[in-house]
């Protein structure tokens, strides 16, 4: 049995950092944010990086602007200085940043390419959300854009533009016409992946910088197991 791999210090994998920014490519183990579980956050490994690489004395400043799905591997940005983090907030809040996503299915769509707009209603019970062709109480408007750009043995490669951002968006969405992501029993895969992971990775990130004021297009590399392998 695979046991998850999660980010130290010393394993981080770093895409991108300046005086103002740090993004990471997320292992499926990492959890963003600080929850109700004791694990450490991706956020205070990306801390105590700073702190050891830049030979910090005290308490290290890092704001969390965005978030993935804990199972979710990808790109992850975090503000370094509180400069930046209103910035990156607000480019995020408005959807200024071009997130592209890459998606494992267990089925292939009807179509090579289409926009897919649902109305996702949460359950937080059971911490899932559901999407109905049409609008329904307490429902969000949820759009994405998808191509096929491989196909596999038994599975299907999509690259994905998320349009909006709703919880557990492309999984759902996904889920809502058929097509399970690898790994996802929450949305409909009849199996989960040994690690714990789900096949969706956050690919690709393009924004301007909030300080700089330059285009950053950021790309991470998915996870080393056989399935991404055959997608590269």
């Amino acid at each position: 049995m695979s046991t998850k791999i999660i980010s130290t210090p010393e394993n981080l994998q770093v895409i991108y950092e300046d005086n103002h920014l740090i993004a990471v490519n997320k292992r499926a183990g990492d959890i963003v944010q600080g929850d109700k579980t004791v694990d450490t956050p991706l956020s205070e490994v990306v801390k105590q990086y700073i702190k050891t690489k830049h030979n910090k004395p005290g308490n290290v400043y890092l704001g969390v602007a965005h978030r993935l799905d804990r199972p979710t591997t990808g790109i992850v940005v975090f503000a370094k200085t509180s400069k930046a983090l209103p910035r990156l907030n607000k480019l995020f809040a408005e959807k200024d940043a071009q997130k592209t996503y890459w998606a494992v299915v267990n089925k292939l769509p009807e179509k090579e390419n289409d926009t897919l707009v649902h109305w996702l209603k949460r359950n937080t019970k059971q911490n899932k959300s559901y999407g109905h062709k049409n609008e329904v109480p307490d429902s969000k408007k949820a759009i994405l854009d998808y191509k096929v750009i491989k196909s596999l043995d038994r599975y299907f490669l999509l690259e994905i533009d998320l349009k909006t951002g709703r919880h557990h968006q492309i999984r759902a969405q996904l889920a809502a016409i058929g097509c399970a992501i690898k790994g996802d029993l929450k949305y409909g895969s009849d199996r989960s992946n040994k690690d714990g992971s789900i096949h969706l990775h956050a690919r690709r990130l393009s924004f301007v910088h909030p300080v700089k004021k330059e285009m950053l297009q950021l790309i991470a590399p998915p996870p080393e197991d056989s399935v991404w392998n055959a997608c590269t």
